[in-house]
C-alpha cells in the first residue's frame, strides 16, 4: 500500500479499510513511517489477542523503543480479527516496511463513525510537518 492511499489517526496510526466477502469492513492498522522514525530502536511490541474488542481513540497495545513506551490507539470501534505476530518477532522489519509487512492488527469495524475522524494523507503530512 502506498502512504497516499491510507487514512491516518492524529496519534500516527494508519488505516486501510477493505470489505470482506461477508460484507464486513476490515480495518488494517499500522504505525506510520513518521512515528517509526521518531521512536527509533524498537525493543518491544505488545499487540492485543484476536477477539478483543477495541474502541476508537483508546489504546489497544503498546510499542517500546529505547527512548520511551508509547500506546497504540485504535482508530475505530471493532473486534481484533488478526494480530501481526511476525512484526512483534522482527521489530527491525517493522520500521523497514511500515505500510505493508508492518501492519499491526486487523479490526472488524463495528461502528464506521470513527472513520470520519481520520485524516487523509495531505492533512496527516501537514500535521507531521507541524510536529517535526
Amino acid at each position: 500500500m502506498s502512504p497516499e492511499e491510507l487514512l491516518y489517526a492524529k496519534t500516527h496510526e494508519w488505516v486501510h479499510v477493505e470489505t470482506d466477502a461477508a460484507g464486513a469492513k476490515i480495518a488494517t492498522v499500522g504505525l506510520s513511517a513518521f512515528a517509526m522514525e521518531a521512536l527509533t530502536d524498537l525493543v518491544y511490541l505488545d499487540l492485543p489477542p484476536v477477539g478483543r474488542e477495541v474502541k476508537a481513540e483508546e489504546p489497544f497495545g503498546e510499542i517500546e523503543s529505547v527512548k520511551a513506551v508509547s500506546d497504540l490507539y485504535s482508530p475505530v470501534d471493532g473486534e481484533v480479527v488478526a494480530a501481526n505476530a511476525a512484526a512483534a518477532d522482527d521489530l527491525e522489519h517493522l520500521a523497514d516496511d511500515p505500510y505493508d509487512a508492518g501492519w499491526l492488527v486487523k479490526i472488524k469495524v463495528t461502528d464506521e463513525s470513527g472513520l470520519a475522524k481520520l485524516l487523509d494523507h495531505a492533512a496527516y503530512r501537514k500535521q507531521c510537518e507541524e510536529e517535526g
